[in-house]
């Protein structure tokens, strides 16, 4: 993994300051959060109303919340929103009501199996109410009568995202996605906001070649709603990412596109081994985050997902423990400095074409051995250039080259671009 870095201790400072926050997939908590993002990377944000259709869906009502408690016949409150976001079932309608604890366990969930945590539940599309406590809160209330109070509204307003833009040199696109509607989890999924940050910032300090794309939006019906606002243009996106679970202990795990083969798939599949990372390649399954939309038969994307350890595969995910305490400044950096390597190899990967293919051509007369002199792996890059010229038959990929030979992708790639500079290749 990857050794604490000052970029590590800047991400998980991000996700310090957006952990306290009531995020939901509305609302005044998703503008907060991107309010603070927004101060690391310029962002363009979009408010779509609701009603709007999006595809088979609907946006919903917008959801707000001030307070909510649980309070005992002293006014002892004995679950209280103030301490944990997570203590409100998310999207829960708003209530001011006396009843006795018999009636009141009916809106109450807890983690048996955990009995200290308290889980992360929610009811967007279904009007109700409740409240999430652990379970040894539950088992500590005697029997009476209970206040119960949220000061909520759920009304006509709209669904937040946003957009940030790295410019390439070409028009076409990469997503970078990651969802930004779950409150008080630091690894599901502030972990996964923190690492698109720096990672756009990451390539904003060079030109890269494609223009990548980056979405902050609530979950499942966010993408939905970029993809029905965007389907004109989504022909431009040639490959994409959705980042989540960026922060916790567990090797990195990515999980194929639909397509299986795309180019992203190979590409993060070779960095990986590459590494000599411990990590787990995973297919495709339409179940998970936002990768199902994207790769929704329809539109059929080449994206895929990158974690760690996967949504549902530790005990922490979806409840309090999913706290400040899981994630670290060496996992998320470790997160993204594959992402970096992955982008970098996406970036210059191409197909050329041997312009002196019939035999070798005279390498030395163009000083091409002599500009690797200084080079620490010289026999190496020797030999790329010999691969790149034998595969450089417009159907091979220098990720092909590199793959087939068993050389690494960079040195593959600055042989290509020396020899591209000797005018033997073309693109």
């Amino acid at each position: 993994m990857a050794p604490v870095t000052e970029e590590g201790q800047e991400m998980y400072a991000l996700v310090e300051r957006l952990y306290p926050l009531c995020r939901s997939i509305t609302g005044d908590g998703v503008r907060a959060t991107l309010d603070i993002v927004g101060e690391y990377i310029p962002l363009h944000t979009h408010e779509v109303p609701t009603g709007t259709q999006v595809l088979d869906w609907t946006v919903p009502q917008e959801w707000n919340i001030r307070d909510a408690y649980i309070a005992d016949g002293a006014g002892r409150r004995v679950v209280d929103f103030a301490a944990s976001s997570l203590h409100v079932l998310g999207y829960s309608v708003p209530v001011a009501r006396t009843m006795p604890l018999a009636e009141l366990r009916a809106h109450l969930h807890t983690l048996p199996d955990h009995p200290s945590w308290v889980p992360y539940r929610t009811s967007y599309y279904k009007p109700d109410w409740g409240f999430c406590l652990a379970q040894e809160t539950l088992d500590a209330l005697p029997d009476g009568d209970y206040e119960v109070r949220i000061d909520s509204t759920l009304a006509d307003g709209h669904l937040t995202y946003a957009e940030h833009v790295v410019p390439g040199q070409v028009p076409d696109e990469v997503i970078v996605s990651c969802h930004v509607c779950h409150p008080s989890l630091a690894n599901d999924n502030l972990a996964g906001v923190a690492v698109a940050v720096f990672l756009a910032r990451a390539l904003a300090e060079r030109t890269p070649y494609y223009t990548y794309r980056f979405l902050f939006a609530p979950g499942t019906i966010g993408a939905i709603t970029w993809l029905a606002r965007n389907a004109q243009r989504v022909e431009r996106v040639r490959h994409g990412l959705v980042l989540a679970c960026a922060g916790d202990p567990g090797p990195l795990t990515y999980k194929r596109s639909r397509r299986g083969d795309a180019e992203i798939d190979r590409v993060l599949g070779h960095v990986l081994a590459a590494s000599r990372r411990p990590h787990e390649i995973r297919e495709f399954t339409p179940y998970g985050y936002d990768e199902r939309q994207f790769c929704s038969p329809g539109f059929d994307l080449g994206v895929g997902s990158l974690t760690r350890t996967p949504y549902a595969g530790y005990p922490e995910y979806h409840t309090s423990a999913d706290d400040l305490d899981f994630v670290s400044p060496e996992a998320m950096a470790d997160t993204l400095a594959v992402c970096r390597e992955a982008f970098a190899v996406l970036d210059r990967n191409r197909r050329y074409l041997n312009l002196s293919p019939y035999g070798e051509p005279q390498l030395g007369r163009r000083g091409l051995y002599d500009a690797l002199g200084g080079r620490s792996d010289t026999k190496q890059a020797q030999m790329a250039m010999l691969w790149v010229l034998n595969l450089s038959d417009g159907e091979h990929s220098l990720l092909d080259v590199a793959e087939r030979s068993g050389l690494p992708f960079g040195t593959v790639a600055d042989a290509a671009d020396a020899l591209h500079g000797a005018g033997l290749i073309k693109a």
